[in-house]
């Protein structure tokens, strides 16, 4: 069982909070107050608020909920999005949550019902990336069609929606996050020339073998604890 989090531990993630739902905007992955983000603290998870643009977001404004979504404090507000964040943390070993509304990504899901292995670097990601059929936003059905998609992987594409993934970290959730955007960004590219080729199973696992070899951690999946 987790230890009780430490007051200065939460601070830190509702800090660090802030400072990726800025950077998310600058990257392009969202706008205004789109897409939420947040880390696991023992049993305590801090998350994004609803409808606050990120642009104007202070670390008093995060909110901070129980895995069980009950809010730890009566005037907090979180992101309409928070049952999916819990479904993630209580079905995987994942300590931090970003879901995007990124361009590239979003167009994909609106054509295909997976993103392919264009390059080797999708294997951090566990492999092909699936594409969860459109659920409506802010309830226990996206939750659902999202953990499922997610089965095996760190990231999966909601379909006419935007894309969520998890790490060890805030960190590697969010580059996750970038690495899912680019991916999709260069699959575009390719099928716009032509039928691209494709990575099989067999590469990825023998990229996955090497990345281990080699201690790229930046590059390995986050597995089963």
């Amino acid at each position: 069982m987790d230890l009780p989090p430490i007051a200065s531990e939460i601070d830190e993630a509702r800090h660090d909070l802030v400072l990726r739902a800025r950077q998310l905007i600058k990257d392009g992955l969202g706008i205004g107050s789109a897409g939420n983000l947040s880390v696991r603290i023992g049993d305590v998870v801090a998350i994004t608020p609803s409808a606050v643009k990120y642009d104007d977001l202070l670390a008093q404004d995060v909110s901070l909920v129980s895995l069980d979504g009950a809010p730890l404090r009566p005037d907090s507000n979180p992101s309409s999005e928070t049952p999916m964040h819990l479904a993630v943390y209580r079905s995987s070993p994942a300590r931090a949550v970003v879901h995007t509304h990124s361009p590239a990504v979003i167009a994909l899901s609106t054509v295909f019902d997976e993103l392919p292995a264009i390059h080797y670097a999708i294997a951090a990601l566990g492999g092909p990336v699936r594409v969860a059929q459109y659920t409506r936003f802010g309830g226990e059905a996206l939750a659902q069609v999202a953990v499922q998609a997610l089965e095996g992987r760190s990231a999966a594409i909601l379909q006419n929606h935007g894309a969520i993934t998890y790490g060890n970290s805030l960190t590697d959730a969010y580059e996750r996050a970038q690495l899912l955007e680019w991916l999709a960004e260069l699959y575009a590219r390719a099928a716009a020339l032509g039928n691209p080729r494709l990575l099989s199973r067999s590469d990825l696992a023998d990229v996955t073998a090497e990345v281990r070899r080699r201690h790229y951690s930046s590059l390995t999946p986050v597995t089963e604890s």
